[in-house]
C-alpha cells in the first residue's frame, strides 16, 4: 500500500506543480510584478509548505532530529539536486540583483544558523540549543527580507515594461489546485517513504536527511524543473532561493519559537556542508550569471557524493 501511495504522491506533485507555475506566472503578469518576485515569495512559500508541516510537527512531538535534518537536508537538496536537474532542462540565467541581493541573503541565513548552532559546541558543550529568542530573531529577519521584496516590487512596477495579461478565474483555480496538489503529493510521498524506511530500521537522522528531505523538496524539484522547461527560469531560481530562506528563517524560526530545538554535533557538520554548498553554487553562478548543463551535472555529482557520505556516516 505504501508503494501505491508513493506513486500517487508523485502524480499529485507533477500535476500540481505544472498548474501552480502556470497560474503564478499569469498572476505576475496581471499584477505587473516580475516573475522573480512571485518565485521568491508565493511559489517559494507554497513549495516550502511540506517542510513546514514536517518540521513543526516533528518539533511539537520532540523529534528534533527530523525537524532540523529535514530543513538542512532540504536546503542541500534544493541547491544541488533541484538546481542541478533544472539546469539540465534549460540554462538557468540569473540577474545581477538575484545574485547580489537574494542569493547573498540566502547565504546570510545559513551563516546566521551556523553561528547560532556552533556557539555552544565551541564552548565545549555536547549539544547545542536553538532557543526561543533565536527563533524569534530568525522570524524577524524573514520579515526584513519580505519587506525589502515588497519595496522592490513596487519600484519595479513603475520602471519596467511588463506584459499585461488578464487574470482569469481559471488562473486562480490553477494556483489553488496546484498548491493543494503539491501539499497532498508532498505529504503522501513523505509519509509513505518514512513508513518504507522504518520497515528497514533506518535512524531518524538518516531518514530526515535523505528520504524526508528529498520528499519535502520534491515540490521544489518538480516546480523548478517544470518552470525551467517552460523557460520561466526566474521562477526556477527564485523558487529555490526563496524556499531556502523560508526553510531557515520561517520553519526553523517557528519551530524553535514553539519549542527550543536540541541539536547534536552531527547536525553542525551538515549545516557546514549546507553553507559550503551555498557558497559553491554562488561562485558557480557568479562568473556568467548562469548555471548551464555542465555545472548542473557537477552539482548533481556533489549531491550524490553527499548522499553516500551521510549513509556511510
Amino acid at each position: 500500500m505504501e508503494y501505491i501511495l508513493l506513486i500517487l504522491g508523485f502524480v499529485f506533485l507533477v500535476k500540481g506543480a505544472d498548474l501552480f507555475v502556470e497560474g503564478s506566472s499569469n498572476l505576475a503578469k496581471f499584477l505587473k510584478v516580475p516573475t522573480l518576485i512571485i518565485g521568491l515569495t508565493i511559489v517559494a512559500f507554497g513549495t516550502s509548505a511540506p517542510e513546514a508541516a514536517v518540521s513543526i510537527t516533528a518539533a511539537l512531538n520532540g523529534n528534533n532530529a527530523i525537524s532540523i535534518g529535514n530543513v538542512i537536508g532540504s536546503n542541500i537538496c534544493n541547491l544541488l539536486l533541484v538546481l542541478g536537474v533544472s539546469a539540465l532542462y534549460n540554462p538557468l540565467k540569473a540577474t545581477k540583483k538575484v545574485v547580489e541581493r537574494d542569493y547573498l541573503f540566502s547565504i546570510f541565513a545559513s551563516c546566521i544558523l551556523l553561528v547560532m548552532v556552533a556557539e555552544e559546541f565551541l564552548m565545549g558543550e555536547k549539544f547545542s540549543l536553538l532557543s526561543r529568542s533565536e527563533g524569534i530573531i530568525l522570524l524577524s529577519l524573514l520579515g526584513v527580507y519580505l519587506y525589502s521584496l515588497l519595496i522592490d516590487a513596487f519600484s519595479q512596477k513603475k520602471k519596467l515594461e511588463i506584459e499585461k495579461r488578464k487574470f482569469t478565474f481559471r488562473d486562480l483555480i490553477s494556483i489553488i489546485i496546484g498548491i493543494v496538489g503539491i501539499l497532498i503529493g508532498g505529504n503522501l510521498v513523505v509519509n509513505s517513504s518514512v513508513q518504507i524506511a522504518e520497515a528497514y530500521h533506518i535512524s531518524e537522522e538518516l531518514i530526515a536527511l535523505t528520504i524526508v528531505a528529498i520528499g519535502t523538496s520534491l515540490p521544489e524539484l518538480v516546480t523548478s524543473a517544470v518552470a525551467a522547461k517552460k523557460g520561466e527560469t526566474d521562477i526556477a531560481i527564485g523558487n529555490v532561493i526563496g524556499s531556502n530562506i523560508f526553510n531557515i528563517f520561517l520553519i526553523l524560526g517557528a519551530s524553535a519559537t514553539i519549542l527550543p530545538l536540541t541539536i547534536e554535533v552531527s547536525a553542525l557538520i551538515d549545516i557546514i556542508v549546507m553553507t559550503s554548498a551555498q557558497i559553491l553554487v554562488y561562485l558557480l553562478m557568479l562568473k556568467k550569471m548562469r548555471i548551464g548543463y555542465k555545472k548542473g551535472i557537477f552539482m548533481l555529482l556533489l549531491y550524490f557524493g553527499y548522499m553516500v557520505y551521510i549513509i556511510g556516516r
